[in-house]
Protein backbone atom coordinates (compact mmCIF):
# COMPACT_ATOMS: atom_id res chain seq x y z
CA UNK A 1 0.00 0.00 0.00
CA UNK A 2 1.23 3.19 -1.16
CA UNK A 3 0.73 6.37 1.60
CA UNK A 4 0.13 9.51 0.09
CA UNK A 5 0.15 12.53 2.44
CA UNK A 6 -1.47 16.02 1.02
CA UNK A 7 0.34 18.93 1.12
CA UNK A 8 -0.99 22.55 0.68
CA UNK A 9 1.25 25.14 -1.24
CA UNK A 10 2.86 26.97 1.62
CA UNK A 11 3.99 23.46 3.26
CA UNK A 12 5.45 21.87 0.15
CA UNK A 13 7.33 25.47 -0.21
CA UNK A 14 9.01 24.91 3.37
CA UNK A 15 9.22 21.16 2.82
CA UNK A 16 11.34 21.88 -0.56
CA UNK A 17 13.47 24.72 1.14
CA UNK A 18 14.40 22.55 4.01
CA UNK A 19 15.48 19.71 0.64
CA UNK A 20 17.81 22.58 -0.46
CA UNK A 21 19.03 23.40 2.99
CA UNK A 22 20.08 19.90 3.84
CA UNK A 23 21.38 19.65 0.58
CA UNK A 24 23.56 22.53 0.29
CA UNK A 25 24.65 21.10 4.12
CA UNK A 26 25.78 18.37 2.73
CA UNK A 27 27.34 19.41 -0.78
CA UNK A 28 27.97 23.00 -0.26
CA UNK A 29 31.43 22.66 0.64
CA UNK A 30 32.38 19.97 -1.89
CA UNK A 31 30.74 22.50 -4.38
CA UNK A 32 32.72 25.34 -3.65
CA UNK A 33 36.10 23.59 -3.24
CA UNK A 34 35.34 22.95 -7.07
CA UNK A 35 38.35 23.75 -8.85
CA UNK A 36 38.73 26.58 -11.76
CA UNK A 37 38.28 25.70 -15.23
CA UNK A 38 40.66 23.04 -16.65
CA UNK A 39 43.71 24.71 -18.40
CA UNK A 40 42.07 26.31 -21.70
CA UNK A 41 42.49 24.64 -25.15
CA UNK A 42 44.66 25.78 -27.82
CA UNK A 43 47.27 28.97 -27.57
CA UNK A 44 47.04 31.31 -25.02
CA UNK A 45 46.17 34.11 -26.92
CA UNK A 46 45.12 36.19 -23.39
CA UNK A 47 46.06 36.15 -20.26
CA UNK A 48 45.53 38.20 -16.82
CA UNK A 49 47.20 38.54 -13.90
CA UNK A 50 47.62 40.99 -10.81
CA UNK A 51 48.76 41.66 -7.29
CA UNK A 52 47.82 43.16 -3.77
CA UNK A 53 44.37 42.38 -2.94
CA UNK A 54 42.95 43.81 0.19
CA UNK A 55 39.91 40.97 0.89
CA UNK A 56 38.79 43.43 3.69
CA UNK A 57 38.34 46.30 0.09
CA UNK A 58 36.12 46.99 -2.22
CA UNK A 59 37.18 45.23 -5.26
CA UNK A 60 35.74 46.45 -8.31
CA UNK A 61 38.29 45.44 -10.45
CA UNK A 62 37.23 41.78 -11.27
CA UNK A 63 34.62 42.91 -13.59
CA UNK A 64 37.05 44.78 -15.95
CA UNK A 65 39.58 41.65 -15.84
CA UNK A 66 36.71 39.82 -16.94
CA UNK A 67 35.98 42.08 -19.89
CA UNK A 68 39.34 41.36 -21.18
CA UNK A 69 38.40 37.45 -21.88
CA UNK A 70 41.17 36.01 -20.40
CA UNK A 71 42.04 32.68 -20.83
CA UNK A 72 44.18 32.19 -17.51
CA UNK A 73 44.96 34.36 -14.26
CA UNK A 74 47.74 34.25 -12.41
CA UNK A 75 48.23 35.62 -8.82
CA UNK A 76 51.67 36.99 -8.05
CA UNK A 77 50.75 37.51 -4.55
CA UNK A 78 49.44 39.04 -1.36
CA UNK A 79 46.31 37.64 -2.65
CA UNK A 80 44.91 38.18 0.32
CA UNK A 81 45.99 40.09 3.53
CA UNK A 82 46.36 37.39 5.95
CA UNK A 83 48.88 38.40 8.03
CA UNK A 84 48.65 36.38 10.97
CA UNK A 85 49.82 32.99 12.94
CA UNK A 86 46.01 31.83 13.29
CA UNK A 87 45.63 29.76 10.68
CA UNK A 88 41.38 29.63 11.13
CA UNK A 89 41.89 33.32 10.38
CA UNK A 90 43.95 32.88 7.61
CA UNK A 91 41.59 30.60 6.31
CA UNK A 92 38.32 32.70 7.11
CA UNK A 93 40.48 35.63 5.16
CA UNK A 94 41.06 32.86 2.13
CA UNK A 95 37.35 31.85 2.00
CA UNK A 96 36.12 35.50 1.99
CA UNK A 97 37.94 36.61 -0.88
CA UNK A 98 37.00 32.92 -2.90
CA UNK A 99 32.87 33.78 -1.88
CA UNK A 100 33.63 37.43 -3.51
CA UNK A 101 30.63 36.93 -6.41
CA UNK A 102 32.56 39.00 -8.93
CA UNK A 103 35.62 36.81 -8.62
CA UNK A 104 33.42 34.04 -8.72
CA UNK A 105 32.59 34.36 -12.12
CA UNK A 106 36.43 34.69 -13.09
CA UNK A 107 37.01 31.59 -11.60
CA UNK A 108 33.95 30.10 -13.81
CA UNK A 109 35.24 32.11 -16.82
CA UNK A 110 39.33 30.67 -16.55
CA UNK A 111 41.69 28.48 -15.06
CA UNK A 112 43.13 30.51 -11.94
CA UNK A 113 47.48 29.60 -11.20
CA UNK A 114 49.29 31.70 -8.63
CA UNK A 115 51.96 32.25 -5.96
CA UNK A 116 52.26 33.91 -3.11
CA UNK A 117 54.15 37.08 -1.81
CA UNK A 118 54.28 37.92 2.39
CA UNK A 119 50.89 39.37 3.27
CA UNK A 120 49.32 35.81 2.46
CA UNK A 121 52.23 33.77 3.23
CA UNK A 122 51.35 34.97 7.04
CA UNK A 123 54.01 37.90 7.76
CA UNK A 124 54.88 41.04 6.72
CA UNK A 125 58.42 40.82 5.00
CA UNK A 126 58.56 37.04 5.77
CA UNK A 127 61.15 34.38 4.72
CA UNK A 128 62.00 31.32 6.08
CA UNK A 129 61.91 32.12 9.56
CA UNK A 130 58.27 31.91 9.93
CA UNK A 131 57.08 29.17 11.96
CA UNK A 132 53.80 28.86 10.70
CA UNK A 133 54.82 27.99 6.80
CA UNK A 134 54.50 25.02 6.22
CA UNK A 135 50.71 25.08 7.34
CA UNK A 136 50.64 28.14 5.71
CA UNK A 137 51.57 26.68 2.36
CA UNK A 138 48.22 24.07 2.46
CA UNK A 139 46.30 27.48 2.79
CA UNK A 140 46.88 28.91 -0.52
CA UNK A 141 46.90 25.78 -2.17
CA UNK A 142 43.32 25.27 -0.96
CA UNK A 143 42.46 28.73 -2.21
CA UNK A 144 44.34 27.86 -5.83
CA UNK A 145 42.31 24.38 -5.61
CA UNK A 146 45.55 22.52 -6.16
CA UNK A 147 44.62 19.00 -6.58
CA UNK A 148 45.89 16.68 -3.38
CA UNK A 149 48.10 15.09 -5.87
CA UNK A 150 50.29 17.58 -7.30
CA UNK A 151 53.71 18.39 -6.87
CA UNK A 152 53.43 21.22 -4.61
CA UNK A 153 51.29 19.00 -2.18
CA UNK A 154 53.76 17.26 -1.67
CA UNK A 155 56.83 19.22 -0.91
CA UNK A 156 57.58 22.36 0.54
CA UNK A 157 57.27 25.67 -1.05
CA UNK A 158 54.43 26.68 -3.24
CA UNK A 159 56.40 26.66 -6.98
CA UNK A 160 54.87 24.91 -9.59
CA UNK A 161 55.18 25.01 -13.64
CA UNK A 162 52.03 24.63 -16.29
CA UNK A 163 52.69 24.49 -20.13
CA UNK A 164 50.29 25.30 -22.51
CA UNK A 165 50.13 24.96 -26.09
CA UNK A 166 51.93 22.79 -28.63
CA UNK A 167 54.59 23.60 -31.07
CA UNK A 168 55.50 26.48 -32.05
CA UNK A 169 52.88 27.97 -29.63
CA UNK A 170 53.99 26.60 -26.33
CA UNK A 171 54.02 29.01 -23.40
CA UNK A 172 55.36 27.24 -19.98
CA UNK A 173 54.61 29.45 -16.64
CA UNK A 174 57.09 29.00 -13.77
CA UNK A 175 55.96 30.46 -10.77
CA UNK A 176 58.65 30.73 -8.18
CA UNK A 177 58.54 30.81 -4.39
CA UNK A 178 59.98 33.90 -2.96
CA UNK A 179 59.28 33.46 0.78
CA UNK A 180 59.63 29.51 1.76
CA UNK A 181 63.08 29.47 1.36
CA UNK A 182 64.21 33.53 1.31
CA UNK A 183 67.15 34.38 3.97
CA UNK A 184 66.71 37.07 6.33
CA UNK A 185 66.57 41.07 5.23
CA UNK A 186 68.50 43.08 6.15
CA UNK A 187 66.98 46.26 7.19
CA UNK A 188 67.31 49.96 7.91
CA UNK A 189 65.13 52.03 9.56
CA UNK A 190 61.31 51.83 9.39
CA UNK A 191 58.43 53.76 7.94
CA UNK A 192 59.20 55.98 5.10
CA UNK A 193 62.96 55.58 6.18
CA UNK A 194 62.80 52.02 5.69
CA UNK A 195 65.24 50.67 3.54
CA UNK A 196 66.28 47.14 2.38
CA UNK A 197 69.89 46.40 2.70
CA UNK A 198 72.42 43.87 -0.02
CA UNK A 199 72.24 40.48 1.82
CA UNK A 200 75.72 39.37 -0.14
CA UNK A 201 75.27 35.67 1.16
CA UNK A 202 71.46 35.32 1.37
CA UNK A 203 69.42 33.37 -1.40
CA UNK A 204 65.99 33.48 -1.99
CA UNK A 205 64.73 29.94 -3.44
CA UNK A 206 66.91 27.52 -1.91
CA UNK A 207 68.40 24.27 -3.47
CA UNK A 208 65.39 22.39 -4.34
CA UNK A 209 63.69 25.30 -6.05
CA UNK A 210 67.08 25.99 -7.89
CA UNK A 211 67.37 22.47 -9.22
CA UNK A 212 63.80 22.25 -9.69
CA UNK A 213 63.91 25.20 -11.56
CA UNK A 214 66.86 24.26 -14.05
CA UNK A 215 64.92 21.22 -15.14
CA UNK A 216 62.04 23.22 -16.01
CA UNK A 217 64.75 25.76 -17.98
CA UNK A 218 66.85 23.31 -19.92
CA UNK A 219 66.08 21.81 -23.18
CA UNK A 220 62.57 23.30 -22.96
CA UNK A 221 60.88 23.83 -25.87
CA UNK A 222 57.98 26.39 -25.04
CA UNK A 223 58.79 29.57 -27.01
CA UNK A 224 57.95 32.17 -24.75
CA UNK A 225 58.59 31.34 -21.04
CA UNK A 226 56.33 33.81 -17.95
CA UNK A 227 58.39 33.19 -14.55
CA UNK A 228 56.14 34.58 -12.02
CA UNK A 229 58.07 36.57 -9.03
CA UNK A 230 56.11 37.95 -6.14
CA UNK A 231 59.10 40.61 -5.82
CA UNK A 232 60.75 42.35 -8.82
CA UNK A 233 63.93 40.55 -10.15
CA UNK A 234 64.93 43.66 -12.88
CA UNK A 235 64.43 46.77 -11.16
CA UNK A 236 67.72 47.79 -8.15
CA UNK A 237 67.23 51.25 -7.67
CA UNK A 238 64.46 51.25 -4.97
CA UNK A 239 64.77 50.93 -1.40
CA UNK A 240 61.86 48.48 -0.72
CA UNK A 241 62.21 44.19 -1.48
CA UNK A 242 63.46 43.13 -4.88
CA UNK A 243 65.87 40.47 -6.05
CA UNK A 244 68.37 42.63 -5.79
CA UNK A 245 68.87 42.86 -1.74
CA UNK A 246 69.85 38.92 -2.70
CA UNK A 247 72.39 40.08 -5.60
CA UNK A 248 74.16 36.52 -5.31
CA UNK A 249 70.75 34.97 -6.01
CA UNK A 250 69.66 37.35 -8.78
CA UNK A 251 73.06 36.97 -10.54
CA UNK A 252 72.71 32.69 -10.36
CA UNK A 253 69.19 33.34 -11.81
CA UNK A 254 70.78 35.82 -14.57
CA UNK A 255 73.19 32.77 -14.97
CA UNK A 256 71.02 29.95 -15.34
CA UNK A 257 68.91 32.02 -17.98
CA UNK A 258 71.94 32.50 -20.27
CA UNK A 259 73.44 28.31 -19.52
CA UNK A 260 69.69 27.37 -20.78
CA UNK A 261 69.12 29.95 -23.25
CA UNK A 262 65.53 30.40 -22.49
CA UNK A 263 63.70 31.95 -24.99
CA UNK A 264 61.75 34.82 -25.15
CA UNK A 265 62.02 35.37 -21.20
CA UNK A 266 58.99 37.79 -18.93
CA UNK A 267 58.76 37.96 -15.57
CA UNK A 268 55.35 39.04 -13.85
CA UNK A 269 55.98 40.49 -10.59
CA UNK A 270 53.87 42.22 -8.23
CA UNK A 271 53.84 43.36 -4.59
CA UNK A 272 54.70 47.68 -4.97
CA UNK A 273 51.50 48.64 -5.24
CA UNK A 274 52.54 50.23 -8.67
CA UNK A 275 53.18 49.03 -12.46
CA UNK A 276 55.71 49.24 -14.76
CA UNK A 277 57.58 47.75 -17.47
CA UNK A 278 61.01 46.86 -17.64
CA UNK A 279 63.68 45.84 -20.31
CA UNK A 280 67.55 44.34 -19.44
CA UNK A 281 69.78 43.10 -21.66
CA UNK A 282 71.71 40.32 -20.28
CA UNK A 283 74.87 39.61 -22.09
CA UNK A 284 75.35 36.54 -23.26
CA UNK A 285 71.26 35.82 -24.16
CA UNK A 286 69.40 36.05 -27.52
CA UNK A 287 66.94 38.14 -26.20
CA UNK A 288 66.51 40.59 -24.16
CA UNK A 289 64.61 39.76 -20.46
CA UNK A 290 60.88 41.87 -20.06
CA UNK A 291 59.78 42.38 -16.39
CA UNK A 292 55.80 43.31 -16.40
CA UNK A 293 54.81 45.10 -12.85
CA UNK A 294 51.37 44.49 -11.73
CA UNK A 295 50.24 45.71 -8.43
CA UNK A 296 47.48 46.97 -6.36
CA UNK A 297 43.87 45.94 -7.43
CA UNK A 298 42.90 47.16 -4.53
CA UNK A 299 44.94 49.96 -3.56
CA UNK A 300 47.98 52.04 -4.43
CA UNK A 301 50.49 54.82 -3.23
CA UNK A 302 48.78 57.67 -1.48
CA UNK A 303 50.29 60.38 -3.41
CA UNK A 304 52.26 60.05 -6.68
CA UNK A 305 56.26 60.59 -6.02
CA UNK A 306 58.92 59.69 -8.84
CA UNK A 307 60.56 56.25 -8.28
CA UNK A 308 64.35 55.72 -10.08
CA UNK A 309 64.29 52.21 -12.68
CA UNK A 310 66.51 52.73 -15.16
CA UNK A 311 65.10 50.04 -17.08
CA UNK A 312 61.85 50.82 -17.00
CA UNK A 313 60.29 51.25 -20.52
CA UNK A 314 57.31 54.02 -19.99
CA UNK A 315 55.50 55.82 -17.33
CA UNK A 316 55.11 53.98 -13.54
CA UNK A 317 51.25 53.12 -13.08
CA UNK A 318 50.41 54.87 -9.54
CA UNK A 319 46.91 53.35 -10.03
CA UNK A 320 45.04 50.62 -9.14
CA UNK A 321 45.73 48.01 -11.48
CA UNK A 322 45.71 44.33 -13.35
CA UNK A 323 48.37 43.05 -15.92
CA UNK A 324 47.39 41.83 -19.74
CA UNK A 325 49.21 39.82 -21.80
CA UNK A 326 47.65 39.70 -25.15
CA UNK A 327 50.07 37.14 -27.58
CA UNK A 328 49.77 36.78 -31.55
CA UNK A 329 51.28 33.70 -32.75
CA UNK A 330 51.43 34.79 -36.54
CA UNK A 331 54.71 35.79 -36.69
CA UNK A 332 58.22 33.40 -36.37
CA UNK A 333 58.29 34.83 -33.04
CA UNK A 334 55.20 35.44 -30.30
CA UNK A 335 54.35 39.11 -30.41
CA UNK A 336 53.84 40.14 -27.07
CA UNK A 337 51.74 43.27 -25.66
CA UNK A 338 52.01 44.36 -22.21
CA UNK A 339 48.56 46.35 -21.06
CA UNK A 340 48.34 47.87 -17.41
CA UNK A 341 44.27 48.61 -16.88
CA UNK A 342 42.70 49.87 -14.32
CA UNK A 343 38.87 51.37 -13.11
CA UNK A 344 36.59 50.79 -16.16
CA UNK A 345 39.29 49.00 -17.87
CA UNK A 346 41.27 52.35 -19.12
CA UNK A 347 44.22 51.44 -21.03
CA UNK A 348 46.72 53.05 -18.53
CA UNK A 349 50.26 51.55 -20.66
CA UNK A 350 50.38 49.45 -23.29
CA UNK A 351 53.74 48.06 -24.42
CA UNK A 352 54.65 45.90 -27.52
CA UNK A 353 58.04 43.81 -26.35
CA UNK A 354 60.72 43.91 -28.69
CA UNK A 355 63.14 41.13 -29.07
CA UNK A 356 65.53 42.75 -31.02
CA UNK A 357 68.77 43.41 -28.73
CA UNK A 358 69.41 46.83 -28.98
Amino acid sequence: MTWVVPLNLPTAMMAARFILVVCWCLLGPALSAQSTLPPPEGPLRSISFGSCNNQAQPQPMWQFVRQNQPQLWIWLGDNVYADTRNLELMRSKYQKQKNHPEYQKLRRDCQIIGTWDDHDYGVNDGGKEFPQRERSQQQLLDFLDVPAAAPARQRPGVYQAYTYGEGEQKVKVILLDTRYFRDSLRILGQGRTKRCLPNLEGDILGEAQWKWLRAQLTDSDASLHLIGSSIQVIPEQHRFEKWANFPGARSRLFELLRETQAAHVVFLSGDRHVAEVSRFELDGLATPLYEVTSSGITHTWREKREEDNRYRQGELIIERNFGVLQIDWSAERPRVIAEIRGVGNALLLQRELDWSPD
